[in-house]
C-alpha cells in the first residue's frame, strides 16, 4: 500500500503542475518507479517480511533522532520540488532537454532504484530509518564491500537522474539541497553506528568510502 501511495503522490506532483497528462517523461519515470516499488515489495513479502515491515516505516515522522527528522523533511521537500519544478518546466517550456538526455536520466533513475533494491536483498537489517536493531550485525559483502552506505549511493544516482528524466535543467538546482542533507544524514548515522554497532569501527577501516568509491 505504501508503494502505491508513493506512486499516486508522485503522479499528482507531476501531472497537476504540468496541467496535462501528455508528459511522456513523467510516464516513463513513474513506470520505472512503480516497478522498483512493487517488485521488491513482493520479493520481500515472500522472503523477508520483517525487512518489508521496516521499509514501510519511512519519512520524517518515523525517525527517532531529531536531526534525522529534519534531514528527511528537507530530502522529501527536495524531491517534491524536483517533481513540481520539472512539471512546471514542461508546462512553460523553460528548458530544452534533448530526448536522449531524458532517457539517460531515466536510466540513472533505474540504476539508482536498482541499487536500493539490491541493498534490501543483501542486507536483512536494511531500514529506511536510522536505527540499530538488537541482533544487528555488520554487513560487509556485496555492495557493502564497495561503500559503507550503498542505499544512499542509490539515492544519489536517482537524485542526479530525476530532473533529467523529467526533462528539466532548472530542477537540477535541488540536487544541492538533497545531497547536502544526505551527507549530513550519513555523518550522523555513522556517529550512531560507531557507538552502538559492534564491529563497525573495524568495518570502516576495511571499507574506506561512505558513498562513492575513491571519492568520499
Amino acid at each position: 500500500m505504501t508503494g502505491l501511495f508513493q506512486v499516486v503522490a508522485i503522479g499528482i506532483l507531476l501531472f497537476a503542475p504540468a496541467g496535462t497528462f501528455h508528459y511522456w517523461q513523467a510516464w516513463v519515470f513513474l513506470s520505472v518507479f512503480t516497478v522498483s516499488a512493487v517488485l521488491p515489495s513482493v520479493y520481500l513479502q515472500l522472503t523477508n517480511p520483517d525487512v518489508l515491515e521496516r521499509r514501510m516505516r519511512s519519512g520524517p515522522v518515523a525517525e527517532g533522532r531529531s536531526v534525522q527528522r529534519f534531514v528527511m523533511a528537507v530530502l522529501y521537500l527536495s524531491l517534491a520540488a524536483m517533481c513540481v519544478v520539472s512539471a512546471l518546466d514542461h508546462r512553460f517550456g523553460w528548458s530544452a532537454v534533448p530526448t536522449a538526455v531524458s532517457w539517460i536520466g531515466a536510466a540513472l533513475c533505474a540504476v539508482g532504484l536498482g541499487v536500493m533494491v539490491m541493498v534490501a536483498v543483501q542486507n536483512r537489517y536494511a531500514s529506511t530509518t536510522v536505527q540499530v536493531q538488537s541482533d544487528q550485525q555488520v554487513v560487509s559483502h556485496g555492495l557493502y564491500g564497495l561503500v559503507r552506505h550503498p542505499m544512499y549511493t542509490g539515492n544519489t544516482i536517482m537524485l542526479v537522474g530525476l530532473p533529467l528524466a523529467l526533462g528539466s535543467y532548472w530542477a537540477l538546482i535541488f540536487i544541492v539541497s538533497g545531497l547536502s542533507v544526505l551527507a549530513w544524514r550519513i555523518r550522523d548515522e555513522e556517529t550512531m553506528l560507531r557507538e552502538e554497532l559492534a564491529g563497525y569501527n573495524e568495518y570502516t577501516r576495511k571499507v574506506r568510502y561512505r558513498l562513492v568509491p575513491s571519492v568520499w
